[in-house]
């Protein structure tokens, strides 16, 4: 749902989608091919939220500040499910692990990838394209060019869910049995390490 709050209406891209179960409140705005899932809030009461083009901010995420800040995600970021980023700033092509954490006044820099459960804590500055992993979050290595292509295959996915999701995407009763002809879904893009050891196959 779309809420408005102290005068504040949020502007969303007609090419964006936002689930009917997120909710983006107040200050808030939301670029082209945007996905942003259900149980997601994006709560601009406070203080101000910028999400730019080609970001996804995925299920039951939350994106907060203290008042008076703004939080950024810049174009193609990607927030994994259950990660929460109150009052921070996150890179272009940046990917936010599952369930990690990103504090207040954190800077995640372009094309870095933070991994899942990763604590940032408040006001840490991490550099372009660096790996960090822990809590408290920790640089443990360089975004090889490798990694950067997957991510960015990972997000050009999201980024095109939107038009998929209005054009295929409704509410239906369930089925009580298993249609014969159910149809299956391509393996499109594997995890990393998969990825890698595909690579390594193939070597």
């Amino acid at each position: 749902m779309i809420y408005a709050f102290d005068d504040f209406i949020p502007v969303v891209h007609e090419t964006a989608f936002v689930h009917p179960q997120a909710a983006v409140t107040g200050n808030v705005i939301i670029g082209r091919d945007v996905y942003v899932g259900p149980g997601a809030a994006s709560r601009g009461d406070w203080g101000g939220i910028v999400i730019e083009d080609g970001c996804n901010v995925q299920e039951n995420c939350t994106i907060h500040m203290f008042p008076g800040v703004v939080v950024t995600l810049k174009a193609g970021a990607h927030i994994g499910h259950g990660a929460i980023v109150h009052g921070a700033r996150i890179g272009a092509n940046a990917l936010i692990g599952m369930n990690a954490v990103i504090m207040d006044n954190a800077v995640v820099g372009n094309g870095c990838i933070v991994g899942a459960l990763c604590f940032v804590p408040t006001d840490m500055v991490i550099p372009p394209r660096k790996v960090v992993v822990g809590n408290p979050a920790k640089i443990v290595k360089d975004v090889s060019d490798e990694m950067l292509a997957w991510k960015s295959d990972g997000t050009a996915l999201y980024q095109q869910l939107p038009a998929a999701m209005r054009a295929g995407w409704r509410p239906v009763e369930p089925l009580r049995a298993l249609p014969a002809d159910r149809p299956t879904q391509a393996n499109i893009l594997k995890n990393w390490k998969a990825t890698q050891r595909t690579r390594e196959e193939s070597r």
